[in-house]
């Protein structure tokens, strides 16, 4: 059977040629790093702590997996965060958002258990159960949930797309960006987002509906106008 052969790319030879080359490769890398850019632009003053946080009613917690059907680290760290919201009078209500699309992960039930075994009341966390990304869970939030203004909880490298895509959909956010070990996960999901950015700009200009809708939800207005916990 003949062997195939495949040749090495080729340098152009001229240096015209290897100026176009160069000037390729530069428009490239900035297509790339277009939505990037975008999107620090977009959430410029409106990401810090706990601290910096205004009052605004709703804490959105954005899920970040489980282990052994408990929190992640990550997740627990956001949690964590929506604590001190709750503690602080920052909040009222913490919305849960993540993934429950099999029965054996529920990643918004863990993360309520988790906030109520850190002492925030049930009747003031509400599961979102379909918030299968990040789009999804901000058009959910406004939709579904009549989330007008909201406190987003995340990691600092998604922090600003979760901002930039909840203010698309229609909620006014300020982000919580939580601090986190610069370990293997952290520097996945850095690289992550620079790829997600891309998809974000899409949703943003686009507004695809997300996975699912579904009939409004009381829950969020209940805790705001209900007793504090």
């Amino acid at each position: 059977m003949p062997r195939i052969r495949v040749g090495r790319p080729r340098l152009p030879r001229t240096r015209a040629g290897r100026r176009r080359l160069v000037q390729a490769v530069a428009a490239a890398c900035v297509l790339a790093l277009a939505p990037a850019t975008w999107m620090y632009a977009s959430t410029g003053g409106r990401v810090g702590t706990v601290a910096d946080a205004p009052a605004s009613g709703v804490a959105v917690v954005f899920g970040a997996g489980l282990w052994k059907g408990e929190p992640s680290p990550y997740l627990a760290g956001r949690l964590d965060a929506a604590v001190r919201l709750y503690r602080a009078g920052k909040v009222k209500a913490v919305l849960v958002t993540g993934d429950n699309s099999r029965t054996d992960y529920d990643e918004p039930g863990a993360m309520r258990g988790y906030l109520v075994r850190h002492g925030v009341p049930g009747t003031h966390v509400v599961a979102d159960f379909a918030g299968f990304d990040t789009w999804d869970s901000c058009v959910r939030a406004k939709k579904i949930f009549g989330v007008d203004r909201a406190v987003l909880v995340s990691q600092g490298f998604h922090i600003r797309r979760a901002v930039a895509l909840c203010e698309a959909a229609g909620v006014r956010s300020y982000g919580v960006g939580v601090d986190a070990a610069h370990d293997a996960t952290w520097y996945y999901g850095g690289t992550r987002e620079v790829f997600a950015a891309g998809k974000a700009l899409l949703d943003v200009v686009f507004k695809p509906d997300p996975t699912f809708l579904g009939p409004k939800e009381p829950g969020v207005a209940r805790a705001l106008t209900g007793p504090a916990g």
